[in-house]
Parts: structure tokens; sequence; C-alpha cells
């Protein structure tokens, strides 16, 4: 499995947003993309899809930008992930069948198999909030796997 771009691009912003920003104060598109060294068109594709998930607000005009619309505890990984990528899956696999019946050798057992790797996957991003995310930048707590 593989989180894209955009997931990983989503994540960097709004790690920005909840390390540099008071929450009320919105940061403009350029100050993000030049704090996390990502490129500024792609930058504003993806806050306009966090938007659209309700994760960031936006103002226009001078002084404007993003701001994050909840608290960044209240923020999931998969959250983030999911509004830019969709669903977290591990693939793109129909439902399997649970009666036994496939339709080729072994098939529904593999199915099975890729849907709970998926459910996992989600599981473990469901176990960091953006918060979290911005302690550890801090150096306030322990990275994963440390």
């Amino acid at each position: 499995m593989k989180v894209s771009t955009r997931g990983d691009y989503a994540s960097r912003a709004l790690l920005s947003l909840a390390l540099h920003g008071d929450g009320k104060t919105p940061r403009s598109v350029r100050d993000i993309a030049d704090g996390t060294g990502l490129p500024q068109p792609y930058l504003e594709q993806i806050l306009l899809a966090l938007k659209g998930a309700g994760i960031v607000r936006s103002k226009r005009g001078v002084g404007g930008g993003y701001v994050l619309a909840r608290e960044p505890g209240s923020i999931l990984l998969s959250q983030i992930v999911s509004a830019v990528d969709g669903p977290i899956v591990a693939g793109d696999f129909t439902d399997p069948h649970t009666d036994g019946a496939c339709d080729h050798e072994g098939q529904c057992v593999l199915l099975s198999i890729w849907a709970s790797a998926g459910t996992h996957m989600r599981e473990y991003l469901d176990s960091f909030t953006l918060d979290d995310i911005a302690a550890m930048a801090r150096g306030e707590s322990t990275w994963p796997g440390s």
C-alpha cells in the first residue's frame, strides 16, 4: 500500500498550519509552500480539496489564506488522506463472497486479505491526530517505531 503524493502533501500542509498557525490568523498558500517546500499550484488544489472536506477554512483578499477548521486534536490522519485520495483501501477489488462460492480458485480468500489490509491501514492512520503529529515534530513525544 502506498500513500499518494497528494496524501503526503495534504498532511504536510496541515502539519504546517498546526505548527505555525494560531487557529485565527490565516496563512497564505505561499507561506505554507515556502515552509514545506511544496509546489504552490499543486498545494492550492490540495487545500481546496481539504476545504471541501471541512478540514480547513479560507479567507479571501489581503491577509487571506487558510486556517484549520477544527482543533488539531480532532483531525485524524486518515481523514486527511481520505479527503484528497478517497477511501483508504488496499486495492480496487470487489467484496469477497463469504459463502464459499468463489468464481475463481482462491479469489475470495485473497479479496478478504486485501480488505483486511485496508482496514488495518485505516485503523493505524486513525491512531494519529494532527495534534499528535505536531507534538512529534516539535520533539514533545516519540515518533512511531522509536
